[in-house]
């Protein structure tokens, strides 16, 4: 990935195989990398969950910053949907373990911030782990109706300066508008997931990044009914409870 680079090792201490994830040597002295690097090892190392990837230890090197996590074999969510489409019972599967891992992320005061299937990993015995906290902040504000602006500085993302952090399709209204996020933009980027595994296509989208912006801010996802048949009213009326566009009225 972009961030890192991941290797299957053996622990020869605990007779293990393991995954090692290393900041590439590119991004060594990126300031911004870096820091980054280390909020994951740290937002995770405070999350005990089965639905969330699990940490075994950080470390720095001989100038190399790495993190050891437990070794997952299956694929990503997107991976997944790449190959066929989901029923709606799998998808309400998925989507409750990513709901629990969520939840205890929260509880924490872990938020993810970028939620998308590619951050979505299911096992080949069929669990469902949360990755990628890359992005995540520690919360120790309660939630509330008011969005102050982020105090902290916005990760810079594909090497352009300002760039909006997380990824823009999957984003909640208050990311889109560099406000103040709280567990409640999670929970808008996971109906945006469960959405695209029932409809088979994304929520929000549009030719141009403006575009997906002012669809994220502005307009209401065509219904799922519309797209696929048999799915019940009470899910549709779940998935667009997550989707609302003012955090408050959201789960």
């Amino acid at each position: 990935g972009g961030m890192g680079e991941v290797y299957r090792a053996k622990d020869t201490r605990l007779d293990r195989e393991v995954a090692i994830k290393v900041l590439p040597e590119r991004l060594a002295n990126d300031a911004d990398a870096l820091a980054r690097f280390e909020r994951e090892a740290k937002a995770v190392a405070a999350l005990s969950h089965p639905n969330i990837l699990a940490i075994h230890d950080v470390g720095h090197e001989h100038g190399i910053s790495f993190v050891v996590t437990e070794l997952l074999e299956g694929e990503t969510l997107r991976e997944r949907l790449h190959r066929s489409a989901i029923s709606w019972r799998q998808a309400v599967e998925i989507t409750v373990s990513v709901a629990d891992g969520l939840s205890a992320a929260h509880a924490k005061g872990v938020i993810h911030r970028d939620l998308k299937p590619e951050n979505i990993f299911i096992t080949t015995a069929g669990h469902v782990k949360i990755l990628d906290f890359g992005l995540a902040r520690m919360d120790t504000a309660p939630p509330s109706s008011t969005h102050a602006a982020e105090s902290t500085p916005t990760i810079t993302l594909a090497t352009r300066p300002g760039a909006i952090l997380g990824t823009l399709n999957y984003m909640s209204p208050e990311q889109v508008r560099g406000l103040r996020t709280d567990g409640r933009s999670d929970i808008f980027s996971l109906g945006c997931v469960v959405y695209e595994m029932i409809a088979g296509r994304r929520a929000f989208t549009g030719d141009t990044a403006a575009d997906t912006m002012t669809a994220i801010l502005k307009e209401e996802p065509p219904g799922i009914t519309d797209a696929r048949t048999g799915i019940r009213p009470e899910l549709e009326r779940v998935i667009i409870r997550c989707l609302e566009k003012k955090p408050e009225q959201r789960f």
